[in-house]
C-alpha cells in the first residue's frame, strides 16, 4: 500500500492516516495511464482554448477549406457497370475477364431483347392456339418497332444479330441473301410458319413477288434459278445447314390464315395443330441443323406425363438478338445510308438503345388490358437503366433528411432560458456536418474513388446520423461545464472532456470501414473508402470548426442576446448571488432557495519519493445527503468528485421545492440519474439483463444457421414495378445461364485434341449443364470441325472411287471432296507444302477421332471459310481468327493448292447452358464442378477457365464468409488496441470488444429471421456495425472509467453524464436513416434500413443496458481511489436542523498543489443571505476562488465585465 506523502507538502487540516485523515491516492499501476490521458487532455485544453481565441478566424478557414473540398463533386464519377461494381478485384475471375477482353474486346457478341409470357391465372397452360396466338401478337408488335434517327429509320432488319452469313461469289445472289438473312430469334413461334412473320427481310426479283421468309420455299427458288446462275456452292451449303423449305414447310398456328402456304402441313384440313406436340424437342430456326431452341430456352413451368412427353406449360420465350454497338457500327461503316452522317460507335449506341426502349414499351402495351394472357418485357437497357436510377441522387430525399435533423436538433437545444439554449448550435453543427459530408465525398472524387448506388442512396443519411452523434455530445459537454470556469478556457473545458470519447468513436468508425474495404467487391470496397474519408472529415469538422462554433455561441450568451434571432437582447433575467464560504461560517443556508452556489477545489501534487499522484478535495461546502438514497447511499454519497456535489445539490434542491411542477426539471439526465440508474443496477435487474441478453444471444445464434448467400436483381429491382415483373417470371420459370468454356493460349491445341474432348466430356457431365437432345451433336467448335472433316473426307472418298477425283485433278468431283482432296496433299512444311501421294494414305480425321496436328491449323482456315453457319453456331470465338480463304473449284493456276495456316490460338471457347439455379448454394455447386474440371484439364497440359455471369457474379460467395469472420476478427483486434490506446486501460477495452462482438452475432441473427440474405452489402454493414457499435458504447465506459466509488456508483454515474448525448445520437441516426425507408428500391429499404435502424437499436440496448451492468459486476478498479478519510471535525459537521445545509471555512491551498477542477456556480432568489453581493445575472461569473484571500473575511468582488472581443 502506498505510503501518505511528507507532511510539509499536505494542506493545513490534514490529519494523519491514524486520524482517517482522506486524500485520495492513485494505485501506482495506474500513475502511467493517467498521467498519459491527462497529457492527452492538456493538448485538448491547449487545442480549445486556441479555437476559442480565434473562433472567427478557425470558422471561416475551415468553412473555406470544406467548401474547397466540397466543389470536388463536379468530377465525380458514378459507375453502373455491374462488371466493374460486382467482379472481385484481382480475383481470378477477374484476371479471367481481364484476359476475354483483351483477346476478344470490350463487348459481348450480341445483346438480348426477351419476352415472357404468363397467364393471369396461376397454374393456366399456355400450350395453346390461342395464348401462342397471343404470343404472336406481341412478338410480332415488337419486330415491327422502327426509330428515327439522324434522319434514318432503324428497324430490326438493319440491327438484329444474323449468324453464318455465308459468302458468295454471285453477286446477285449475295445481295440477295444479304436483304434476306434470318435475324436469330429464339421463339416457340419457329415451330410453326407464323414464325416467318417476325422475320422482316425481302428481296425482289423481277417476275415474282417480294421475297419474304413467309413465302419462300429456298429448295424450290434455287431450282427456278439454276438455269440463270452457278449455284451448286450455295445449294450445298443449304443442304449441309437442313435448310430444307424452311418456314414454310412447317404447320399453321391458324390453318385459317389467307396467307397459310399451301405447302404446310395442315393447309388442306385446316386443323389447328397439337401445340404441346409441336414443341416437344424445342424448335429450330430456318436451319435445322445449327439453330435448334432447346425446349428449356423457350417454355417454363413444363409438365409431362409418365413417359416423359411435354403435356402443358405455364411460360413462353422470345429472345431478340441484336448486335452490340461496335458490330453495328463496323456493319454500317462506309454504307451508303450512314455516310452523311457522321457514322460514330456512340450513335450506333444511341440507336440500340432508343430500339430496345421502344420495343420494351410496344411489347408491354401489344396485349390488352383484358387478356389472358400477360407480356413481360425486358431489354439490356433496361437494366442499365434501372442501374442508372438505382445510382442517381434523390435531392428531395436528401433535403428532407437533412431538414428533417435541422428541426431535431434546434427542437432538442432550444432552451426557455435564452441564457441556456442552443437552437443556433444545433442548426449550425448538422449544417457543418452536411459540409463535411459534401468535403469528404468531393475528396474522394479528386482521388478518383468512383460513386455507385450505396454512394448516392445510403452514404448522406448514414454519415449525417454518425456526425451528429459528435455534435450533441460537445453540446451537452458545452451546457456542463463546472460553474467558475473561466470564459476564455470554456471551449478547451469542453474539448478536454469530450474530445477523448470524439476521437475513440471517429477513429473506430474510420478503422472499421477501412477494415470493410477488405471485401473485394469494387462497389463495396468503394463504398467503405469513402465512408471511411467522409467519417474523418466529420471528425476534423466536430474537432477544429463546431468549437468555434461554441465559441461564438459563448459569446453569444455572454452578451445576452437570444438564441437563433442573436441580433435581439435576450428578454431573460436573472440575479446571481455569489457566496463568500469564509462569510457564512457554520450558517446554515434556508430550505426554501431554489438555487445553490457551491465552490469546491481539488489539488493534485506528484510526490517523487513515492511515485504517487496525490489528489486532495479540501473542502469548502459540505453537504448532507437526502434521506433517500437510490443506490444504498452510493449514488449520492460524498467524497467522489464535482459531480457528485451537483447531484447531491440537485436532489437537495428538487425535494426542498416542492411546489414546482415535475416537468420543470425532468430530462434524459434527471431520468437516467433519478430513476433509468437505479431500477437498472439492482441485484435482480442485473441478473434480469443478462439472462435476456443470453437468451437473445442464443436465438441470435439460431438465426445466424438460417442467413443464406446469395443477392438476386429482384432484390435490386423496385417492387411493384414491370422490371421487378419480368426478373421474378425469368427466375421463377427460365433460371437458364449462357456460359463458356475458354480455352487459353499455352499449350499446343493440335496435340491435346483428346484432352479437349475430355474436358468437354467432363463439363459436360455436371449436374447443372442443360444436355444437348439425344440426336444432336455436341455444339463446340471442336466437334463441328472434326465432323466437318468427316463429311468432306466421306464426299472425297466417294468421287474418287467414282473416279471423279484422281491424283492430278479434282475438277469433276463435287465442292466437298475438292476441299478434301486441297486438304489432303497438305504437308504443313514451308519447303514441300504439298504431298500428293498423301491422297491414299491418311486421313483427314484418325481412326482415334482426332486430326492429324500438322493438319489441324490448316483445316481450320479452311474450315471457318467454308462453313460459316457452323462456326457460328459453335461460338468459338477464335483468337487469333483465322485467315480468310476462298475455295475455287475451277482456278486451275495452282494457287489455290496454297491454304494459309491459321496462327496458334490463343482463345476459343465451348459454350454450354446452366439450368436449375435458383439458390446460391445451386450456383456454388456449379462454380466448384466447373473449377474442378478446368483444375483436372490443368493437369493435362490444358489451360481453361469458365466464364459467364454465374462465374462473374457469384463466385464471390465462396469466400465470402471467410472474409467476414477475417474482416470482423481484425477489426475487433484493432478495436481493442485503440479503445487500450486511447482509454489506457485493457480491463474496460475488453469488455467493450467483448459487447461488440455480441452485437454483431446479435444483427447477423435477426438478419436470419428477417430473410435478408449475405452478400457484399450486408457484410460491410456487418464489418461496420463494430466500429458504429463504438458510438454507443465508448462513452459509457469512458464514464465509468473516470469515476470514484464502488462499480455501482461509477456506473451509475456514466449513465447520468451518458444517457443524454447517447440517445440523442441514437435518434439523430435513425432520423438519419428514416429517408433511406422513403427509397423506391426496396433493395434500400431491407439491405440498408432495416439493418441499419436494428443496428442502431441494439447499440442503444448494448451501450446503455448490458454494457453499465457488465461494468457494475466485472468492471476495472477506479484509477483515483481513498485509501483513508477525512478527519471527523472537518468532514463529518453537524447534520443541520429542518433539512438544511452548512457550510465550513475552506482552508488555505498550498502552494504545491496545482488545482484540477473549478468551482461551481449556481444562482438563487432572494432573499439574499447576509454577507452577500447582490448583482444582474452573466452567464459567466467573473469573480474566481482563487482571487479571495482565504484568511479573512473581507470579500474581494468584481462586477461583470464587458462582452470580450471575438477574434
Amino acid at each position: 500500500m502506498a505510503r501518505p506523502p511528507p507532511l510539509g507538502e499536505l494542506p493545513p487540516g490534514y490529519t494523519s492516516p491514524a486520524r482517517s485523515a482522506a486524500p485520495q491516492i492513485l494505485s501506482g499501476s495506474l500513475k502511467a495511464p493517467l498521467w498519459l490521458r491527462a497529457y492527452f487532455q492538456g493538448l485538448l485544453f491547449s487545442l480549445g482554448c486556441g479555437i476559442q481565441r480565434h473562433c472567427g478566424k478557425m470558422l471561416f478557414l475551415g468553412l473555406l477549406a470544406f467548401g474547397a473540398l466540397a466543389l470536388g463533386l463536379r468530377v465525380a464519377i458514378i459507375e453502373t457497370d455491374l462488371e466493374q461494381l460486382w467482379v472481385e478485384a484481382g480475383s481470378r475471375v477477374s484476371q479471367e475477364l481481364q484476359y476475354t477482353k483483351e483477346k476478344l474486346g470490350e463487348e459481348a457478341a450480341y445483346t438480348s431483347q426477351m419476352l415472357i409470357q404468363t397467364p393471369r391465372r396461376e397454374g393456366e397452360n399456355v400450350l395453346t392456339p390461342e395464348a401462342l396466338g397471343l404470343h404472336l401478337q406481341a412478338a410480332l408488335t415488337a419486330s415491327k418497332v422502327q426509330v428515327s434517327l439522324y434522319g434514318k429509320s432503324w428497324d430490326l432488319n438493319k440491327i438484329c444479330y444474323k449468324s453464318g452469313v455465308p459468302l458468295i461469289e454471285n453477286g446477285m445472289i449475295e445481295r440477295m441473301i444479304e436483304k434476306l438473312f434470318p435475324c436469330v430469334i429464339l421463339t416457340p413461334l419457329d415451330c410453326f410458319w407464323e414464325g416467318a412473320k417476325l422475320q422482316g427481310g425481302s428481296a425482289y426479283l423481277p417476275g415474282r413477288p417480294d421475297i419474304q421468309w413467309t413465302n419462300l420455299d429456298p429448295e424450290q427458288l434455287l431450282e427456278e434459278l439454276g438455269p440463270f446462275a452457278s449455284l451448286e456452292g450455295f445449294r450445298e451449303l443449304l443442304d449441309k445447314a437442313q435448310v430444307g423449305q424452311a418456314y414454310v414447310g412447317r404447320p399453321c398456328l391458324h390453318p385459317d390464315d389467307l396467307h397459310c402456304p399451301p405447302s404446310a402441313p395442315n393447309h388442306n384440313s385446316r386443323q389447328a395443330p397439337n401445340v404441346a406436340q409441336e414443341l416437344r424437342g424445342g424448335c429450330h430456326g430456318f436451319s435445322h441443323k445449327f439453330m435448334h431452341w432447346q425446349e428449356e430456352l423457350l417454355l417454363g413451368g413444363m409438365a409431362r406425363d409418365s413417359q416423359g412427353q411435354l403435356l402443358r406449360a405455364e411460360a413462353l420465350q422470345s429472345t431478340f438478338l441484336l448486335m452490340s454497338p461496335r458490330q453495328l457500327y463496323e456493319h454500317f461503316r462506309g454504307d451508303y445510308q450512314t455516310h452523311d452522317i457522321g457514322w460514330s460507335e456512340e450513335q450506333a449506341s444511341t440507336v440500340l438503345q432508343a430500339w430496345q426502349r421502344r420495343f420494351v414499351q410496344l411489347a408491354q402495351e401489344a396485349l390488352p388490358e383484358n387478356a389472358s394472357q400477360q407480356i413481360h418485357a425486358f431489354s439490356s437497357t433496361t437494366l442499365d437503366d434501372i442501374l442508372h436510377a438505382f445510382s442517381e441522387v434523390s435531392t428531395a430525399r436528401v433535403v428532407g433528411g437533412y431538414l428533417l435533423m435541422l428541426a431535431y436538433a434546434c427542437v432538442t437545444m432550444l432552451r426557455w432560458d435564452c441564457a441556456q439554449s442552443q437552437g443556433a448550435v444545433g442548426l449550425a453543427g448538422v449544417l457543418l456536418v452536411a459540409l463535411a459530408v459534401a468535403s469528404g465525398l468531393g475528396l474522394c472524387a479528386l482521388l478518383g474513388i468512383a460513386f455507385n448506388a450505396a454512394t448516392t442512396q445510403v452514404l448522406p443519411f448514414l454519415a449525417l446520423g454518425i456526425g451528429v452523434d459528435d455534435i450533441f455530445l460537445m453540446a451537452h459537454a458545452f451546457t456542463e461545464a463546472p460553474p467558475g470556469t473561466p470564459l476564455q478556457e470554456r471551449t478547451g473545458e469542453c474539448l478536454q472532456r469530450t474530445g477523448t470519447s470524439v476521437a475513440l468513436t471517429s477513429i473506430n468508425n474510420m478503422v472499421a470501414f477501412f477494415m470493410a474495404a477488405l471485401v473485394p467487391i469494387p462497389a463495396l470496397r468503394a463504398f467503405s473508402l469513402q465512408a471511411a474519408i467522409v467519417v474523418g472529415c466529420n471528425f476534423a469538422a466536430v474537432m477544429l470548426v463546431f468549437p468555434a462554433v461554441l465559441s461564438l455561441d459563448l459569446h453569444r450568451r455572454h452578451c445576452q442576446r437570444l438564441d437563433v434571432l442573436c441580433c435581439f437582447s435576450s428578454p431573460c433575467s436573472a440575479r446571481v448571488i455569489q457566496i463568500l464560504p469564509q462569510e457564512l461560517g457554520d450558517r446554515t443556508v434556508p430550505v426554501g432557495i431554489a438555487h445553490l452556489t457551491a465552490t469546491v477545489q481539488a489539488f493534485a501534487h506528484c510526490e517523487a519519493s513515492s511515485q504517487h499522484v496525490v489528489t486532495i478535495l479540501p473542502p469548502q461546502a459540505h453537504l448532507v445527503s437526502p434521506p433517500s438514497d437510490p443506490l444504498g447511499s452510493e449514488l449520492f454519497s460524498p467524497g467522489g468528485s464535482t459531480r457528485d456535489l451537483l447531484g447531491q445539490e440537485e436532489g437537495t434542491r428538487q425535494k426542498a421545492v416542492g411546489r414546482s411542477l415535475p416537468c420543470a426539471h425532468w430530462n434524459l439526465a434527471h431520468f437516467a440519474r433519478s430513476q433509468f440508474a437505479p431500477f437498472l443496477l439492482q441485484s435482480h435487474t442485473k441478473a434480469m439483463v443478462l439472462v435476456l441478453f443470453g437468451a437473445l444471444l442464443g436465438l441470435s445464434l439460431y438465426g445466424a444457421t438460417l442467413v443464406q448467400d446469395g443477392l438476386a436483381l429482384t432484390d435490386v429491382v423496385p417492387r411493384g414495378t414491370k422490371e421487378h415483373a419480368f426478373l421474378s417470371a425469368q427466375l421463377r420459370y427460365f433460371s437458364l445461364y449462357e456460359v463458356a468454356l475458354v480455352t487459353q493460349g499455352g499449350f499446343d491445341y493440335a496435340h491435346s485434341q483428346r484432352a479437349l474432348f475430355d474436358l468437354h466430356q467432363r463439363f459436360s457431365s455436371l449436374k447443372a449443364v442443360l444436355p444437348p437432345p439425344a440426336t444432336q451433336a455436341p455444339r463446340t467448335w471442336l466437334h463441328y470441325y472434326r465432323n466437318w472433316l468427316q463429311g468432306i473426307q466421306a464426299a472425297f472418298d466417294q468421287d474418287w472411287a467414282s473416279g471423279h477425283i484422281t491424283r492430278h485433278s479434282y475438277r469433276n468431283g463435287s465442292e466437298d471432296g475438292a476441299l478434301a482432296y486441297k486438304l489432303l496433299i497438305q504437308t504443313g512444311d514451308a519447303q514441300e507444302p504439298l504431298d500428293f501421294s498423301q491422297l491414299t494414305t491418311r486421313k483427314l480425321v484418325d481412326k482415334e477421332g482426332l486430326i492429324p496436328p500438322e493438319l489441324f491449323y490448316i483445316g481450320l482456315t479452311v474450315w471457318v471459310s467454308s462453313d460459316p453457319l457452323g462456326l457460328a453456331a459453335s461460338q468459338a470465338n477464335f483468337y487469333p481468327p483465322p485467315p480468310e480463304w476462298l475455295h475455287d473449284k475451277y482456278d486451275t493456276t495452282g494457287e489455290n493448292l496454297r491454304i494459309p495456316a491459321a496462327q496458334p490460338l490463343e482463345f476459343a471457347q465451348f459454350p454450354f447452358l446452366l439450368h436449375g439455379l435458383q439458390k446460391t448454394a445451386d450456383f456454388m455447386e456449379a462454380i466448384e464442378g466447373a473449377r474442378a474440371a478446368c483444375a483436372e484439364a490443368g493437369r493435362a497440359g490444358v489451360r481453361a477457365y469458365p466464364s459467364g455471369s454465374p462465374f462473374l457474379f457469384w463466385e464471390q460467395y465462396l469466400g465470402l464468409r471467410r472474409c467476414f469472420l477475417l474482416a470482423v476478427c481484425i477489426l475487433l483486434v484493432c478495436t481493442f488496441l485503440v479503445c487500450a490506446l486511447l482509454l489506457l486501460n485493457p480491463w474496460t477495452a475488453v469488455l467493450i470488444v467483448l459487447v461488440l462482438a455480441v452485437m454483431t452475432v446479435e444483427l447477423f441473427g435477426i438478419m436470419g429471421f428477417l430473410g435478408i440474405k449475405l452478400s457484399a452489402i450486408p457484410v460491410v454493414i456487418l464489418v461496420a456495425s463494430v466500429g458504429i457499435g463504438v458510438e454507443f458504447t465508448v462513452h459509457v465506459a469512458l464514464g465509468f472509467l473516470t469515476a470514484q466509488g464502488s462499480r455501482n456508483l461509477r456506473a451509475a454515474r456514466a449513465l447520468e453524464h451518458t444517457f443524454a448525448p447517447v440517445t440523442d445520437g441514437a435518434v439523430s441516426t435513425l432520423l438519419g436513416l428514416l429517408m433511406l425507408a422513403g427509397s423506391n428500391f426496396d433493395f434500400i429499404v431491407r439491405y440498408f434500413f432495416v439493418v441499419l435502424t436494428v443496428l442502431t437499436l441494439l447499440g442503444l440496448l448494448h451501450g446503455l443496458v448490458l454494457l453499465p451492468v457488465l461494468l457494475s459486476i466485472l468492471g476495472p478498479p477506479p484509477e483515483v481511489v481513498q485509501m483513508y478519510k477525512e478527519s471527523p471535525e472537518v468532514l463529518s459537521p453537524p447534520a443541520p436542523q429542518g433539512g438544511g445545509l452548512r457550510w465550513s471555512v475552506s482552508p488555505t491551498r498550498p502552494r504545491s498543489f496545482a488545482r484540477v477542477t473549478t468551482s461551481m456556480t449556481v444562482a438563487f432568489h432572494p432573499p439574499p443571505l447576509p454577507g452577500a453581493y447582490i448583482h444582474p445575472a452573466s452567464d459567466e461569473p467573473t469573480w474566481s476562488p482563487a482571487a479571495t484571500p482565504a484568511g479573512n473575511g473581507s470579500s474581494n468582488l468584481s462586477s461583470r465585465g464587458q462582452c470580450p472581443a471575438t477574434r
